[in-house]
């Protein structure tokens, strides 16, 4: 797999330059995003899907910027594919031909079941889901793929998309609620070959339309973490703001917290999204910031490996240790650090009693304790939340990524950093929990940087938790004595002093 790659995808409304860097094996990264609303199929729906001119120009000139940007960015392998308006358009070929031509870029026309697969294929490796339906509201297409067990097991393709709706219907009629009856009809006509098995409670959203109404929902909810990726709502307390951007004027939809960008397909997008919710009999909806683009790259990157990150790979954590390269890098060493917070936390659990249910966001922090000291030693537990809260994004809930940062923000004497617990604590563990996991955290890089090769055990009984090493642990004493407690406790430290005599020294 080649180090950066070059994805651009070719919608009916928009045309979008990626590039991703790849760290290692298992971990990459987004390093150039680029977007022009080359609106292409713009008047093909109502010339028999022939693509016209002005979008033509448009897009010619925006795939000439994406290749320079390519070129500065030095990309050792591009992949240009193109969806519905190209696929639809008798003179889709001809267009193709020529920007080979032209810009000697070569263009993959993929029909929608490929579209929805490839949806599927980034979502499954990079949302923390094993079962839902994704749908991708595009301007010509709506696709879905049906995932179960994490393995994508059908797709399917519908030819309703926001501008191919506007075209037909909204831009015809000079009422837009009689505009709204004839779109309704066409979409539920469409929506009765939908496969049976296809009705899910969950739904991943896919595309602009469904970004762009959680980003309102966020808005409108104030929502306080500002992560896309992963944020979920419950359908029914959503359908009223649904049904009534469907009917808004243009100028009303300012007060729908959307994007303006948007305003010209949102209502459209919005009616067929609300439409598919009904018919599939979602409940739930988990937004995917990835899509079409980033299941292009993993078709490419995973190929050896069945489409699917290997068990135990995250690629957000992979990600950041290789390119912030913590200090202690040795395999074993830093097994050693999971160990001994894994063997504290197992022994508190007579005071803790939560089942060890944070076991996976303790370990995930404890790899990346030194993320920070990457920038500077100073504060370097503040750059580490900061890094963890912005660059975890792929395979976790917002309360993972919230937690594990939070956790990394903890250092010295207190185990609680109260301004950010106010701020996120309806997505945090009780405050009490919150607190002995902090310990369980701090004591651990505390007593692994004091002595990161010994072997250390603990015991717990009568509130007092005693620390057997074999090495000195000389400097994690004072440090020790200083650290907040959870609970009214004494910590014991009982290791191996080697201190040779000196009888000049008096020693």
């Amino acid at each position: 797999m080649a180090k950066r790659t070059a994805i651009i995808d070719i919608g009916s409304n928009s045309a979008r330059l990626v590039i991703f860097e790849k760290t290692s094996r298992y971990g990459f990264h987004l390093i150039c995003e680029q977007k022009s609303k080359v609106r292409i199929g713009e008047g093909a729906y109502e010339q028999n899907g022939y693509l016209q001119p002005a979008g033509i120009r448009r897009a010619f000139l925006t795939l000439q910027s994406f290749m320079h940007t390519i070129e500065k960015y030095q990309a050792h392998k591009t992949i240009c594919v193109a969806t519905s308006a190209l696929r639809d358009a008798p003179n889709g070929d001809i267009f193709v031909n020529w920007i080979k031509k032209e810009l000697g870029l070569s263009i993959k026309i993929i029909d929608g079941k490929k579209e929805a697969n490839y949806g599927a294929i980034a979502t499954k490796n990079l949302l923390p889901v094993t079962d839902a339906v994704t749908l991708d509201i595009g301007g010509g297409s709506s696709d879905m793929a049906l995932i179960q067990n994490g393995q994508i097991i059908d797709t399917y393709s519908l030819n309703l998309g926001t501008v191919r709706l506007k075209e037909l219907f909204f831009d015809k009629e000079n009422s837009r609620k009689e505009a709204h009856r004839k779109a309704k009809i066409y979409i539920e006509n469409a929506l009765e070959d939908i496969p049976e098995h296809f009705h899910t409670p969950l739904v991943i959203g896919i595309g602009g339309t469904a970004r762009t109404l959680s980003k309102g929902i966020m808005k409108k909810t104030d929502y306080p973490l500002d992560k896309l990726h992963a944020f979920s709502y419950e359908v029914d307390a959503f359908k009223a703001y649904f049904n009534d951007i469907t009917f808004s004027s243009a100028k009303g939809l300012k007060k729908f917290n959307l994007k303006k960008n948007r305003y010209d397909t949102i209502r459209e997008g919005t009616l067929i999204w609300k439409s598919i919710l009904k018919h599939l009999g979602a409940q739930k909806v988990i937004t995917s910031a990835v899509g079409v683009r980033e299941g292009v790259f993993l078709e490419q990157s995973l190929k050896q490996d069945n489409l699917t990150f290997p068990k135990g790979i995250n690629p957000s954590i992979t990600s950041l240790l290789d390119r912030f390269k913590p200090y202690v890098n040795i395999e074993s060493k830093k097994k050693n650090k999971r160990r001994i917070g894994t063997n504290l936390y197992t022994v508190l659990q007579v005071e803790i009693q939560d089942k060890k249910c944070y076991q996976r966001e303790l370990q995930w922090a404890l790899k990346l304790s030194n993320i920070g000291t990457t920038l500077t030693i100073y504060k370097s537990h503040q750059h580490a939340f900061y890094i963890a809260l912005q660059e975890l994004n792929y395979g976790f809930t917002h309360q993972e990524i919230l937690l594990v940062s939070l956790l990394l923000r903890m250092h010295g004497k207190e185990l609680l950093h109260k301004p950010l617990f106010k701020s996120f604590e309806s997505f945090l563990p009780p405050k009490q929990t919150l607190l002995w996991l902090s310990f369980i955290y701090t004591l651990t890089v505390l007593l692994h940087e004091a002595s990161n090769s010994a072997t250390i055990t603990f015991e717990y009984a009568n509130r007092t938790l005693r620390i057997f090493s074999d090495k000195p642990l000389y400097l994690a004493k004072e440090k020790i004595k200083m650290l907040e407690k959870p609970i009214p406790l004494a910590v014991i430290i009982e290791d191996e002093e080697r201190l040779p005599k000196c009888k000049e020294l008096g020693i």
